[in-house]
């Protein structure tokens, strides 16, 4: 059950939740300068139902905790890549272009001071290109293909299969590399003492995103694509 209350305070929801910042940059309540106060002052102050706030962050919350809590590795073909659909693919879908506003808006504020910080953007930028071209082309060509091959193997399938599975680990590769270097240039994600609430909410959703394409990738690469190169040699 959840230990949010509309007496937590606005910063500690972004540190515990931290996609609750999308709604709350939303709502124009501040979770950043002014986030040491208590969701229902937060709420109030913009004339808004403190209760009903709350009932928006549980929600946000319940979905994140139900997308946390299944065990994957032993679903079947059709079950995993629809898990993978709809816990990662549909979760970047979501994440990048919210999550972009912010990385922008730090590099620019802060990237005359911090210059890595326009590293941070490049890569981001680069990583929100990438997974989204990847994911469209796992959701619309390679996914149906591995489904169509565990119901009716081919020949023909088997030929078409094991170029795109190689591309797909390759990529899965590329954006590893990119996730070494982002953790490498800011620290292991550790802001600077003096970081304002947007630097810090910047970092601790890049290191989220690092850790569910890691675990994404792990399900494709280790398992889904395991199952079917046993079936490719």
């Amino acid at each position: 059950m959840s230990q949010l209350t509309i007496e937590t305070n606005v910063s500690e929801i972004v540190t515990v939740l931290p996609q609750s910042a999308d709604l709350f940059r939303k709502l124009r309540i501040d979770y950043c300068c002014g986030g040491k106060i208590s969701l229902r002052e937060a709420a109030e102050q913009r004339e808004l139902a403190p209760i009903d706030v709350l009932a928006k962050v549980q929600k946000m919350e319940e979905k994140w905790v139900s997308r946390q809590s299944m065990h994957p590795s032993s679903f079947g073909e059709k079950t995993l890549v629809a898990y993978i659909q709809e816990k990662y693919h549909e979760s970047l879908r979501e994440e990048l272009p919210l999550l972009s506003p912010y990385v922008t808006k730090v590099a620019r504020v802060h990237g005359e001071r911090d210059p890595h910080l326009l590293k941070v953007l490049e890569i981001f930028n680069t990583l929100r290109k990438e997974l989204i071209d990847h994911t469209d082309d796992e959701d619309l060509n390679v996914f149906p293909m591995i489904l169509k091959f565990f119901e009716n193997p081919s020949e023909e399938l088997k030929y078409k299969l094991r170029p795109h599975v190689a591309e797909l680990e390759e990529e899965h590769d590329n954006t590893g590399a990119l996730f070494h270097e982002l953790r490498e240039i800011t620290n292991h994600f550790t802001p600077p003492k003096d970081a304002c609430g947007t630097y810090r909410l910047v970092y601790a959703r890049l290191e989220q995103l690092e850790k569910d394409t890691f675990e994404h990738v792990h399900l494709e690469n280790n398992i889904l694509f395991e199952r079917v190169k046993t079936h490719l040699n």
